[in-house]
């Protein structure tokens, strides 16, 4: 016996299957995790001297990524002597930010980590 009403004079008591409660809720759970989406974050690297159609074939993964609803993290590796030249790659990060700024908003600003300077973009 379940008290639907208590206000009510008398009280409204119906009469159910406890079984048949816990099921249809437990139905209920699966089919809204089954609608929800994982946000996944996708990693796309680059290096500071990335040529133009590769950084072409990049944008356009990215663009892909931000389209299915994930993030997208750029990394930037550098190596030897490219580590006295971080101001191209802080270029280069400004100029992907400036490509996707319609698309994505800027979720974690870039940063230097050990070798590789990175960021994190999400879809609008």
């Amino acid at each position: 016996m379940v008290e639907v009403s208590p206000e009510a004079k008398p009280p409204v008591v119906k009469l159910m299957d406890y079984g048949k409660y816990k099921y249809e809720q437990q139905k209920k759970a699966a089919e809204a995790r089954k609608k929800q989406k994982v946000i996944e974050i996708k990693e796309i690297k680059m290096r500071p001297t990335i040529d133009d159609h590769d950084y072409d074939t990049k944008m356009k993964a990215m663009r892909r990524f931000f389209d299915e609803g994930d993030k997208v993290k750029v990394t930037l590796r550098f190596r030897g002597r490219e580590m006295a030249h971080q101001n191209l790659g802080m270029e280069l990060l400004n100029r992907v930010h400036k490509d996707v700024e319609p698309i994505a908003k800027m979720e974690q600003w870039p940063k230097m980590e050990g070798r590789q300077m990175m960021m994190v973009l999400a879809p609008r």
